[in-house]
This record gives C-alpha cells, sequence and structure tokens, in this order.
C-alpha cells in the first residue's frame, strides 16, 4: 500500500499538524481521529487494514489527519469559551487547509467524504454538515453528535454551531437543505453493545427526517461494542458496498 507522511505549519492553528495518506486513486476520505489521539491512530489500531482492498484497489484514497481535542474540549486546564474558540479553529484547518491540499492530490472535483468513529464521528458529521459544499458525504461511526456532551456545562455560539443536533434542528436554508439532500452519502452508523448510544444517532436520523433528508441510519447489534473491533468492521463493509 502505497503511504505517505506530510505537514505543514497551520496558519489557522499556529502549529505544525501532520497528515497521512494512504493510496494513489479513488474519492478522498477525510479521516477525523477519535478523542486525544493523532493522525496515525487509525494506522495503529489496524483500521487502515481492514480497508486495504479499496485503498489498493484505487477506490478511495485515504488522508488522514492530526486532531487537537486535547487543545480543545479534552483539556480540563482550559475554560470553555476558549475551547469553543480552539474548536472553530480546527475548523478552519480543514476548509482552508486540508481541503485545498486532499484537491491537490487529487483533482478538483474528486468527491470528499469525511469519517471517523466515537468523537472522530462527532467531528466528521459537525464538518460535513458545516459545508456540504466542500464536504460532500460523511461516515459517522458511534459518535454522540451533541457537542454539550463533552463541553462540562459551558455552551455559547462556539458550542451550538459545532452541534450538529442544536443547529440542524433549527436549519431553514434551502441551499444548505438541498445539498444535504443531493449528497446520497450521509451514513450514520452505530452498534448498540457495551458503551455505544445508539439513542444518539437515532436522535441525528430523526432531525434528518424531518427536515426530508435522505440518510442511511445503521444500528448494528449488541455484540458490537464502542471499540475497535467493530469499527474495523463498519468502515470496510461501508466504503465496499455503498460507494
Amino acid at each position: 500500500m502505497y503511504r505517505e507522511l506530510d505537514g505543514w505549519h497551520s496558519p489557522s492553528l499556529n502549529k505544525h499538524m501532520e497528515i497521512a495518506t494512504y493510496g494513489h486513486y479513488g474519492f478522498a476520505l477525510l479521516m477525523i481521529p477519535t478523542a486525544a489521539a493523532d493522525y496515525l491512530e487509525y494506522e495503529r489500531f489496524q483500521l487502515i487494514d481492514s480497508i486495504s482492498k479499496p485503498i489498493n484497489e484505487g477506490k478511495v484514497k485515504v488522508f488522514s489527519v492530526n486532531s487537537i481535542n486535547t487543545e480543545s474540549w479534552m483539556n480540563p486546564h482550559m475554560n470553555g469559551r476558549d475551547k469553543g474558540i480552539r474548536h472553530q479553529q480546527f475548523n478552519e484547518y480543514i476548509y482552508n487547509e486540508v481541503i485545498p491540499y486532499i484537491k491537490s492530490k487529487t483533482g478538483p472535483t474528486t468527491p470528499i467524504i469525511a469519517t471517523g468513529a466515537s468523537f472522530g464521528a462527532l467531528h466528521s458529521a459537525n464538518l460535513f454538515f458545516r459545508r456540504p459544499d466542500l464536504i460532500n458525504g460523511v461516515i459517522a461511526m458511534s459518535g454522540c453528535y451533541d457537542l454539550t456532551a463533552y463541553t462540562k456545562g459551558h455552551y455559547d455560539d462556539n458550542v451550538y454551531f459545532n452541534s450538529p443536533v442544536h443547529y440542524l434542528r433549527n436549519l431553514q436554508d434551502e441551499a444548505y437543505l438541498s445539498t444535504y439532500r443531493s449528497s446520497g452519502h450521509i451514513h450514520i452508523v452505530t452498534g448498540s453493545g457495551s458503551y455505544e448510544d445508539p439513542d444518539s444517532s437515532r436522535y441525528l436520523s430523526s432531525i434528518l427526517h424531518a427536515k426530508g433528508i435522505g440518510h442511511e441510519l445503521d444500528v448494528w447489534g449488541q455484540d458490537i461494542p464502542h471499540d475497535w473491533p467493530s469499527w474495523r468492521k463498519m468502515l470496510p463493509y461501508y466504503l465496499e458496498t455503498r460507494f
């Protein structure tokens, strides 16, 4: 499998940020890490190995970025306002730096699908729903899409506008809604086993349904816990059957 490690000093975040690329061709899969992890997390936990077939066949080209969650919601020493500001800077890094990088390594019309597990599912869904003009779909695995679950009581505009179940509930802008409806790739996947929260996925699904936004809600069984073996089953299944 082709593998390339790269990075640059991010103006949005004012720090060096790494990115790992796997594969040569195909649509672009933008992977957002879980919790406090880094850009090689999906490789370490064999999720990249689990999708080696579509990568090697040229179906998908993977781009895995670093997280800054330890500088925002996972940092117990920051106040809530600063955490929200840092989260917004991460969004700007993705939109203004990572997306152009992906386009330079693929092509101007190459579709980009965001994906992530756990906290990475919230990030990937949020990145798509905020900018569906830049990101074309999402495979969100085992997520909670209410950011207040992580904010320890803090609530402001940066929380509201990064919490999909909050802003989507009130969204009336037809330009956004029609772009969501034309995506064809909104996949919300969860298990029902230990430490999973399928009701979070069902709630997001109910909001999308009320807005007439086509999507796939896929609730797997009690044998699917909130853990890496589950995501090593989910992601290859979706790449091989939905794209």
